[in-house]
C-alpha cells in the first residue's frame, strides 16, 4: 500500500493507493473483475464520493475503482487562474478511499503531456459550441482532450461523470460513442446541500451573502419542474372534465363561485394551450432569475437554455421527450452552473423531485467534474470545472 507523500499530511484510508505514473498504475493488479474511473480535478466532496460509491457498487468487490486527480491546464482559458484551483491531494485521497476508491491517480502534467501542449487535440465540434462552450471557448476541446488520454491511461471499462455538468457529459458521452472507445460513460445524479445548492468546490468561495444570492439557480430549476408538473395536473383533468373547460367555467361564474370558476378557467387555459410547454418551464426559471437579478449582492445570469441532451441543440415548444434546463450565471466573482431534467409530452412521466444528491466529474447521472473538466472558477474569476467532476 502507497502512503501519502512525506509531508504531505494525512495518510491515506485502508486499501487505498497513491500513485503518480500511469507505468505504476499500471504494475499494480488488477483482480478479475472490472475496473472503473471517476476523473476528478480533486478538491473532492461528497458529490465526488457519490461518483465513486456508484462506480464501488457497479464492479463489485471483485473489481476496481481508481480516482484520477489532475488539475487540467487545457480546460484554463483566459482570466481562469490555473494556480489558484484548490489542490488538496491528502484530503482527496482519504475521502476516496472511505467512499469505496482501490486507488487515486495523481499524475503531473509531465506525465499526462510528456511533449508540453499537445498539437493534436479533440475538437467537441457543434455540441462544444453553445452555452458552455460560447461563455468559454475552447473549453471543451480541453476537456476532450484530457479526458480521452486519461482513458488511455486508466485503461477503464467503465467511466463515471456527474450529470451537473450536463454538456461536459453528453460530449464525453458522445466523443466515446463516436471515436469507439471500449468504455461505458455513466452519469450520477448531482448532489445538491439540503439547501438545494449543488455541491460544487466552487462553493467555498461564496461569501453568506453571495450563497444566499446562490440559491436561485437551484430555485429556478425547481419552479420550473414544479410549474411544468402543474400545467401536465391540469391538462388531464381538462382531459378527464365531464364537459368542455369554458362551459364549466362560465356555469360556476354564473353561480358565484370565484375560486372554483378561477380554478375552472386555469384548466381551461390548460387545455388550449400548447400540447407540452418548454416555454412555460422557461419562464418560471427566467422569473426566479429576474428576482435574483435585484438582489444584494445581484446574481448575473450568464444563460438559461432548455435543450435536447443528446446533441445540446435548444428544443422546440412541441418537443417530445427529456429535455436539460441548464442554468449559468456568476454570485460576485464566482461563475456557477446546474442544470435539472424535464420530460416533456403527453406520455412523459411524472416529474419527480430530485434527490438530496446530485453529481462529480461529468457524465452519466450528474455531478461531477472529470479530471479535464475541472472547474477553474473555483478562483475568485471565472474558472473552469473539473473534468466529469462535480464543480
Amino acid at each position: 500500500m502507497t502512503a501519502a507523500r512525506p509531508g504531505t499530511g494525512a495518510a491515506p484510508a485502508p486499501r487505498t493507493q497513491l500513485v503518480h505514473s500511469a507505468a505504476a498504475l499500471r504494475e499494480l493488479p488488477r483482480r478479475s473483475g472490472r475496473r472503473a474511473v471517476v476523473m476528478t480535478m480533486g478538491a473532492l466532496h461528497e458529490g465526488h464520493a457519490t461518483l465513486i460509491r456508484a462506480a464501488r457498487e457497479r464492479v463489485g468487490a471483485d473489481g476496481q475503482v481508481v480516482v484520477t486527480v489532475f488539475v487540467n491546464p487545457l480546460q484554463f482559458g483566459a482570466g481562469e487562474d490555473l494556480d489558484r484551483y484548490p489542490r488538496t491531494l491528502d484530503a482527496d485521497v482519504v475521502l476516496a478511499g472511505r467512499a469505496g476508491a482501490d486507488v487515486v491517480f495523481a499524475p503531473s502534467v509531465d506525465e499526462v503531456y510528456p511533449g508540453g501542449e499537445p498539437q493534436i487535440r479533440i475538437s467537441a465540434g457543434p455540441m462544444g459550441t453553445p452555452l458552455e462552450g460560447a461563455s468559454r471557448p475552447g473549453h471543451f476541446d480541453g476537456v476532450l482532450t484530457v479526458v480521452a488520454k486519461l482513458l488511455h491511461l486508466s485503461a477503464p471499462d467503465v467511466a463515471f461523470y456527474g450529470q451537473k455538468d450536463a454538456q461536459q457529459l453528453a460530449v464525453i458521452t458522445r466523443m466515446a460513442a463516436d471515436l469507439n472507445f471500449p468504455v461505458e460513460i455513466v452519469g450520477v445524479p448531482t448532489v445538491r446541500e439540503d439547501d438545494g445548492l449543488a455541491l460544487s468546490s466552487r462553493n467555498r468561495y461564496l461569501s453568506a451573502e453571495e450563497r444566499r444570492t446562490a440559491l436561485a439557480l437551484s430555485a429556478a430549476l425547481f419552479a420550473a419542474r414544479d410549474r411544468l408538473a402543474a400545467e401536465e395536473a391540469l391538462r388531464a383533468r381538462a382531459a378527464l372534465a365531464g364537459h368542455p373547460a369554458p362551459d364549466r367555467s362560465a356555469a360556476l361564474a354564473a353561480l358565484g363561485e370565484d375560486r372554483a370558476a378561477a380554478d375552472a378557467h386555469a384548466v381551461a387555459y390548460a387545455a388550449s394551450g400548447p400540447p407540452h410547454g418548454p416555454s412555460v418551464a422557461l419562464a418560471a426559471a427566467r422569473a426566479v432569475l429576474e428576482d435574483a437579478a435585484r438582489l444584494d449582492p445581484p446574481l448575473v445570469p450568464d444563460y438559461v437554455a432548455l435543450v435536447d441532451p443528446s446533441d445540446f441543440t435548444e428544443v422546440p415548444e412541441d418537443y417530445e421527450g427529456e429535455a436539460v434546463l441548464a442554468i449559468a450565471a456568476k454570485v460576485g466573482t464566482t461563475r456557477l452552473i446546474d442544470n435539472i431534467r424535464l420530460a416533456f409530452g403527453t406520455t412523459a412521466p411524472e416529474q419527480a423531485p430530485e434527490q438530496g444528491s446530485e453529481q462529480a466529474p461529468g457524465t452519466a447521472p450528474a455531478h461531477h467534474r472529470t479530471p479535464g473538466t475541472g472547474d477553474p472558477a473555483a478562483s475568485p474569476t471565472t474558472s473552469p470545472g473539473p473534468l466529469g467532476a462535480t464543480r
